[in-house]
């Protein structure tokens, strides 16, 4: 390791990083991390800035490459190989990862995403600070959270002590607009997951809480058909019901039946109904043509479904098949489905996971951390790992808030308290003593 100044050791912690009398002790290799953090703080807000200041929307693949290479020369300082995840045949600008190889304490995935919501043609594309205050595009969602990770791991490499773990880092390419099909967008992801021990993401936290369980998600289309007829004879036996009235007793049922359940919710977001009815699925859009005097022949509904398991996802999936398949008089229905986000499940492996970090950030005085609430998080790429490691975590990055708007901003105080949390806890997971986290948790 290298030699660590007694003025290092004896590092006075700053009001940031103030420790409650009662809070665990860091030891003197944690407090030397502290400082290392402290000292690169500058730094790593100049490069946020940097990175903030290229436009990176998910379809702008040349911006979303060029934040990748941004972070390859810093990485490869560290002692990562780093390579580029082309996704060509997804239309996505592709992925970066970075790797460290070690054999000491548990391995490690570290999930961070390069693209935003915001594209090249629009009017939120430069990074603005006030005071401790700064606006971007992705400054919170989630390029402040890619600058933790990368920070968190130099304050470790600054005193050489992360030369034996075990490390990847991916961070995707179009996490704001997943290319399909999943299992070519996520096929990187998802075996880098199955090799590790703890994967972590660091979208954006705060509130004295870390993301311990995601819902996943999913698409449904329905599609109802009916007799084209004068409205007159609605209702007859020759007639029937219509396309519409089919589509409203579908959505009906499904409402009655299925809305009390816990962590399951299902949003029918686009409907268009008539004679003459086109749809774009992949754009969302679409236009209907009709009379009142025409008994409606087409219907279509465009919705998703979030659910906190695969067993509810499957559950509610079947029953709303089962609604489909009743019938109005007359009418037929269809029902299709789209795999997306899988769900991040509570496990007893990530609440073992909850301790450890909340340690960390109660020897560092930032207070002890909580669980969140999984009704109000939305799917996010450690979903796609959780499944695969015995423990996961998410929420680990910086604070701020309105991301997908022209108003996201970030406090930039923040971002040093996260990358003090992230590189005590990698430090501390990637020991010869580190807490282990058994499959069966899962």
């Amino acid at each position: 390791m290298k030699a660590i100044a007694c003025a290092v050791l004896c590092f006075a912690l700053s009001p940031v990083f103030a420790v409650a009398q009662d809070a665990p002790a860091l030891s003197e290799e944690e407090a030397a991390i502290v400082a290392r953090v402290e000292a690169n703080f500058d730094d790593s807000i100049s490069f946020l800035e940097e990175v903030v200041n290229i436009n990176s929307g998910t379809m702008n693949h040349e911006g979303v490459r060029e934040v990748g290479h941004a972070f390859a020369e810093p990485f490869e300082a560290l002692g990562f190989t780093v390579d580029w995840i082309d996704q060509d045949k997804v239309n996505r600008g592709g992925h970066f990862r970075a790797t460290h190889k070690g054999k000491t304490g548990n391995r490690l995935l570290l999930i961070g995403h390069l693209d935003t919501v915001f594209e090249k043609d629009g009017d939120f594309l430069e990074w603005r600070r006030d005071g401790d205050r700064a606006t971007g595009p992705g400054v919170v969602d989630m390029k402040g959270g890619n600058v933790v990770l990368l920070y968190a791991l130099k304050a470790l490499d600054d005193l050489d002590i992360i030369d034996d773990a075990a490390v990847t880092v991916i961070m995707t390419g179009d996490e704001e607009m997943t290319g399909k099909p999943i299992d070519v967008s996520r096929k990187a992801l998802i075996a880098a997951a199955k090799r590790a021990d703890v994967a972590l993401n660091f979208e954006g936290g705060g509130d004295g809480e870390v993301v311990t369980s995601r819902r996943g998600s999913s698409g449904w289309t329905v599609t109802t058909t009916g007799v084209r007829a004068h409205s007159s004879g609605v209702f007859s036996d020759d007639v029937g019901a219509g396309a519409i009235f089919e589509m409203a007793r579908i959505l009906d049922e499904m409402y009655e039946t299925l809305a009390a359940e816990d962590y399951l919710t299902f949003n029918p977001g686009v409907i268009v109904g008539g004679t003459d009815v086109q749809y774009d699925k992949d754009a969302t859009r679409g236009a209907a043509f009709g009379k009142t005097n025409v008994v409606a022949q087409k219907a279509v509904v465009d919705g998703g479904l979030r659910f906190i398991s695969e067993e509810q996802k499957e559950a509610a999936r079947e029953t709303m098949r089962e609604i489909v398949a009743k019938h109005r008089p007359q009418t037929g229905a269809e029902i299709e489905f789209e795999d997306s986000y899988p769900a991040m499940t509570p496990t007893a492996g990530n609440e073992a996971l909850l301790a450890v970090v909340s340690d960390v950030s109660e020897a560092l005085g930032q207070g002890p951390l909580t669980g969140n609430d999984p009704s109000k998080r939305g799917a996010a790429d450690i979903s796609f790992a959780a499944p695969h490691v015995p423990a996961s975590m998410d929420g680990l990055g910086p604070e701020g808030g309105r991301g997908h708007t022209p108003e996201e901003w970030l406090d930039i105080p923040s971002v040093k308290d996260a990358t003090a949390r992230a590189a005590l806890l990698i430090y501390r997971l990637t020991r010869e003593d580190a807490p282990k986290f058994d499959a069966e948790d899962q």
